[in-house]
């Protein structure tokens, strides 16, 4: 089967495969050798975890960029366009080139069945190494263990956090879910732990397997002094007087120390001084990760979808929106713990809004109206026809000084971009 437009391509992706979501490497794997059958590729590091993924990779992006260094990410999900997912050099590749790799793919997978997600990732380590590129940036999708990403042996693996999320596919326990998240290690290779307390599980089975273990409060942390702050590895001063992260909120701390902990096992490789750390610190941009959109009544966007994203932003919010009244745009997919999340947030939140997400993934307003009911959750607003007359209804009741979080899916940050698409 072969497109012209990209949209054909995925339109027809989305439907190719009988699961939306369907977990193991055979399939995938077998296209991969066809595909690539030398398996080149760039230096790699894959990080997985539940969240701080895309924090992670953007301080990795932007730091061996100011470096000098040829770059390619892949990440998901996209806010308003796929290409979002595959970038090289910070930019998001052309409608082409994705087409290009698609029909690659597609000559050589003969009758095996891929996912919407599979191909993506086939369609990014095709490009990546056909790009010259000195590193790649590998994000898992889901899990670890049996994503599609895991087919790619990584010179570096990290796992950011973990919390309890997706547990019809990955469990309903950290310690179970931690297992399969530590899937992306690999014997003798460096495994990067960024969660502060991570499950026994994930620690375990890496030793198991004799990986390298960095953790983030024992063989390296970061420590603030004053207006900067310092990365240490093994209570050394590596990097000293580094700016403040451009990502805003003290989880970015730990996620650029992850990051910078990667960078320092990879120095021989790929050589990166502090000049270019701070620099990476700086420039770096993530859409959606608690961002400002500034005007007369701010609006916050974070698409936080899970109760440690929500005590994040709850920490957020204290610290940098103290005593402001909150009017909040909300949606959350239904098999995510939207009870959870509400209970997390709603000492913060003045009014709610609840805004209809044209996706089959997203809960029903009156699904996620009955969450605030059980919870006895006042000052809620419901039924609006669209994602704008939703966030219309909360500009009118806002007043200068106020400020507007729209969060909870990523679905939501991009309704808002493409309803106010000049912000």
């Amino acid at each position: 089967m072969h497109f012209e437009a990209l949209e054909d391509w995925l339109s027809w992706q989305e439907k190719l495969h009988k699961k939306p979501i369907d977990l193991g490497l055979e399939r995938v794997t077998r296209v991969y050798q066809s595909l690539n059958p030398e398996q080149s590729k760039p230096t790699t590091i894959i990080v997985g975890g539940t969240n701080g993924k895309g924090s992670c990779i953007a301080f990795l992006e932007s730091i061996y960029r100011a470096a000098g260094f040829q770059v390619g990410t892949y990440t998901s999900p996209h806010i308003l366009k796929y290409n979002e997912r595959i970038k090289v050099a910070g930019k998001p590749v052309s409608d082409q080139t994705i087409c290009d790799a698609f029909k690659r793919i597609e000559a050589v997978r003969g009758d095996v069945s891929l996912s919407y997600f599979e191909f993506g990732t086939l369609a990014a380590l095709d490009i990546f190494w056909r790009s010259n590129l000195d590193i790649q940036l590998l994000e898992v999708g889901l899990g670890g263990r049996l994503d599609a990403v895991n087919i790619i042996d990584a010179d570096v693996a990290i796992v950011t956090t973990i919390c309890i999320d997706h547990t019809d596919w990955l469990g309903e326990t950290r310690e179970v879910i931690g297992k399969e998240k530590s899937g992306i290690f690999r014997a003798g290779v460096p495994a990067i732990i960024g969660d502060l307390e991570p499950p026994e599980s994930l620690i375990k089975n890496a030793l198991e397997i004799q990986a390298e273990v960095y953790t983030v409060g024992s063989e390296f942390r970061y420590q603030k002094t004053g207006e900067s702050w310092q990365w240490l590895q093994n209570d050394s001063v590596i990097f000293d007087e580094l700016p403040n992260p451009a990502l805003i909120g003290e989880q970015q701390y730990r996620n650029a120390s992850t990051a910078m902990m990667a960078i320092e096992l990879l120095q021989k490789k790929l050589p990166v001084n502090a000049s270019s750390v701070a620099k990476g610190l700086i420039n770096v941009c993530l859409t959606g990760r608690f961002q400002l959109i500034n005007g007369e009544v701010p609006v916050l966007l974070d698409v936080g979808h899970n109760p440690q994203a929500a005590r994040m932003l709850a920490t957020g919010l204290e610290r940098y929106f103290p005593n402001q009244r909150i009017h909040a745009i909300f949606a959350m997919m239904k098999d995510k713990d939207i009870g959870g999340v509400v209970r997390i947030m709603h000492p913060y939140v003045l009014n709610w809004y609840i805004a209809p997400l044209n996706h089959s993934r997203i809960a029903e307003q009156s699904v996620i109206a009955e969450v605030f009911k059980e919870q006895k959750v006042k000052g809620l607003t419901y039924n609006f026809a669209n994602f704008t007359d939703t966030f219309n209804a909360a500009r009118e009741n806002a007043r200068q000084g106020d400020l507007i979080l729209v969060f909870g899916s990523f679905f939501l940050v991009s309704a808002y971009f493409n309803a106010f698409p000049n912000k």
